[in-house]
């Protein structure tokens, strides 16, 4: 009976709480500014997208002011085994690994030992020499030099020219060339993920064109370079100890991959089969664009750390001036903006260190304020951060096809509708 009345639950998207200290205090919605029936909607939502079998579950997290008003687990962690999603489910992060291999960085600038116009050949010699790729008519690629250099700024900023591949519909002969974002980490070490890529055409000629890619990633392997140590533990020993995001790794222990969230075999929209690869598989170094692996409360922790100027509990982190920095806009008029062309919901923002920020009010698709710091990850994960509203969201879902991106739209569409002051 127990688990018939579990399972009736699972479908109905009804809450699962666990005996885990919530990551933040927690707060009634009236007390910091939300309608209770505005965040009763987010319930509605997922409760419909589960019962139609669209996601498996999702974690939401919701804070204010600092404290949580909406912190809660649905549906299913494992739809294959119907087991119960938990609030601590552990997500593989994919892109939202991102903003803290940024912040790995960024500790490293403030010590004077990581500046951002320090050539990126200063570290791994193999880049000075890469050439940029200019598609031809007849479908070749005329290799050009380097009109200047790729400096470590670029690679916060994704202006570096690296890309990523694995788009099988993609016509540019660039994109065929690259790996997909995880590839090289399944593959080999650092140094030969290195040599990979100094060995490919750039898509761009530095510091001219945002493009998303394999830069982050790069970035890491410059912070094991200045730190001496493996990605996971520098940001293990300044970033995820210190703030207690206890779960936060890139090398999940077997307690944590018995919580990890796992997709719908099956896509969707499509019916064409999906799978998280790094669910199942070790990688071999840790990839700062796309290998990390977290629990919401964890994430929901970092977020509001840099919502707060860079300390949290009093563990400081960076100094405020150093993450107004990162969430600044690093995209000036010389550089070709195409944040918008990654989802629909990214008109009106450009980008920071390691972060997306909106510059505008309107364009986007989405509510939210210029200052809005926020990303994303390819396996249904997203944060945002808004600090006019002093407003942190935190979301995972294994939802690894185009879904993710109408979950993003919807649950912003949600948190702001629910806000009455």
């Amino acid at each position: 009976m127990k688990k018939l009345a579990i399972a009736a639950a699972v479908a109905a998207g009804v809450v699962f709480d666990v005996a885990h200290a919530a990551p933040l205090p927690e707060a009634k919605p009236d007390e910091v500014g939300f309608s209770q029936a505005g965040l009763s909607r987010m319930d509605d939502f997922f409760a419909r997208e589960i019962a139609a079998k669209r996601v498996p579950g999702a974690v939401v997290a919701i804070a204010r002011d600092g404290k949580l008003v909406h912190y809660k687990a649905y549906g299913e962690l494992d739809p294959a085994k119907g087991t119960a999603m938990p609030i601590d489910a552990v997500f593989a992060l994919a892109s939202m690994t991102k903003p803290m291999a940024a912040v790995a960085g960024l500790t490293l600038m403030e010590q004077g030992r990581l500046p951002l116009q320090a050539k990126l050949a200063d570290y791994y010699p193999g880049f000075a020499d890469m050439k940029v790729g200019v598609p031809q008519a007849d479908g070749s690629l005329k290799m050009d030099p380097q009109a200047s250099p790729i400096f470590i700024h670029d690679l916060y900023r994704h202006t570096s020219g690296l890309m990523y591949g694995g788009r099988p519909d993609s016509s540019s002969p660039l994109a065929r060339l690259y790996p997909d974002g995880t590839a090289p980490a399944l593959e080999g070490d650092t140094q030969a993920f290195v040599d990979r890529m100094t060995k490919l055409p750039l898509a761009h000629q530095p510091s001219t064109e945002f493009e998303y890619g394999f830069s982050i990633d790069v970035l890491g392997a410059v912070v094991e370079k200045v730190s001496g140590q493996r990605l996971g533990d520098y940001l293990a020993a300044t970033v995820w100890q210190p703030l207690g995001m206890r779960d936060a790794t890139f090398h999940p222990a077997e307690g944590q991959r018995e919580r990890l969230a796992r997709p719908f075999p099956n896509d969707p929209l499509t019916g064409k089969p999906q799978a998280i690869k790094l669910l199942d598989a070790q990688t071999k170094f840790d990839c700062g664009g796309a290998c990390a692996f977290a629990t919401v409360g964890d994430y929901v922790r970092f977020g509001q750390m840099l919502l707060d100027g860079g300390e949290l509990d009093g563990k400081r982190i960076l100094s405020p001036k150093t993450v107004h920095h990162m969430t600044s806009n690093h995209l000036g008029p010389e550089i070709k903006n195409n944040v918008a062309n990654l989802e629909p919901h990214r008109g009106g923002f450009g980008f920071g260190l390691g972060v997306a920020v909106r510059t505008t009010e309107g364009l986007s698709s989405v509510p939210g304020n210029p200052g809005e710091f926020t990303w994303n990850g390819a396996y249904g994960t997203q944060f945002f951060c808004d600090p006019k509203e002093r407003l942190v969201v935190v979301v995972g879902t294994a939802a690894p096809g185009e879904l993710r991106k109408y979950y993003r739209e919807q649950v912003q569409d949600i948190v702001y509708g629910a806000m009455v002051k």
